[in-house]
């Protein structure tokens, strides 16, 4: 369905196909509508080299999840249950929130929502000699992965869940051919900010190079500048409502 009258802003949506709808909400807030490019969908998986990856996973003194998405995978693979002495942790709120619901209590969670913070909880400090389970998806938090290993720590890594690539929405791609009004590009993952740059037509990452990036951590602010975005804003974080914060202040 075409909008019926051009909104006062678009943000444009990376996320995965369905996961749009926490930055919709945020935008709508503000007078923004957006517009979904979601260049890979998100599946679980389900075959046994998945649930015995996530069961040496889950026996680990610490636990470390990535994204609610992992949580949803991983639940729907083993029941998750706290050993004594394990540490669980969490690289947000949303995360947080998702454990909570698997019934898991006590989880550590940055206040800055993303690689860096947790590599500077007290929990991922001292690591030499330490396992540590990480649950997330192929490619995912790799940064993270070689930070982990590289300060002495054995990675056990559970993928529980994939993402696999879907062609660019025809829909959205004539959108931006026609924009009636300004717009911003939301930047949460570098893998799919990568995903976009090899595969949107010339013309479009043209015009999209143009619009201004709003990033939700200083590395992925660096990667959208190496992939030729000129203008990018750090936000606070890598919540909806702080992404679109950021959108709303420029925009107002």
């Amino acid at each position: 369905m075409a909008f019926a009258e051009p909104p006062g802003w678009y943000v444009i949506s990376l996320r995965p196909q369905g996961g749009h709808a926490s930055l919709r909400r945020a935008a709508a807030k503000h007078g923004g509508r957006l517009i979904a490019l979601s260049p890979w969908r998100v599946t679980l998986r389900s075959d046994d080299q998945a649930r015995q990856a996530l069961a040496r996973a889950l026996s680990a003194p610490r636990l470390l999840f990535t994204s609610p998405t992992a949580v949803r995978a991983a639940t729907a693979l083993l029941p998750l249950a706290r050993k004594p002495d394990q540490t669980w942790i969490a690289v947000g709120s949303g995360t947080v929130a998702a454990l909570r619901k698997a019934g898991i209590e006590g989880i550590d969670c940055p206040a800055r929502m993303d690689s860096e913070g947790l590599l500077a909880l007290p929990a991922l400090n001292d690591l030499q000699g330490i396992c540590i389970g990480l649950v997330t998806a192929p490619e995912g938090r790799e940064v993270l992965s070689s930070a982990l290993r590289e300060r002495g720590a054995e990675v056990v890594r559970a993928d529980v869940y994939a993402r696999e690539p879907v062609a660019l929405s025809v829909r959205a791609l004539g959108k931006l051919r026609t924009l009636d009004a300004p717009a911003a590009l939301a930047l949460s993952s570098g893998g799919a900010l990568k995903q976009l740059v090899d595969r949107a037509p010339t013309e479009i990452l043209r015009q999209l190079r143009k619009q201004p990036v709003v990033a939700a951590s200083a590395r992925l602010q660096q990667l959208a500048r190496d992939a030729g975005f000129a203008e990018v804003e750090l936000a606070e974080g890598p919540l909806s409502t702080q992404l679109i914060a950021a959108m709303a202040r420029r925009f107002r």
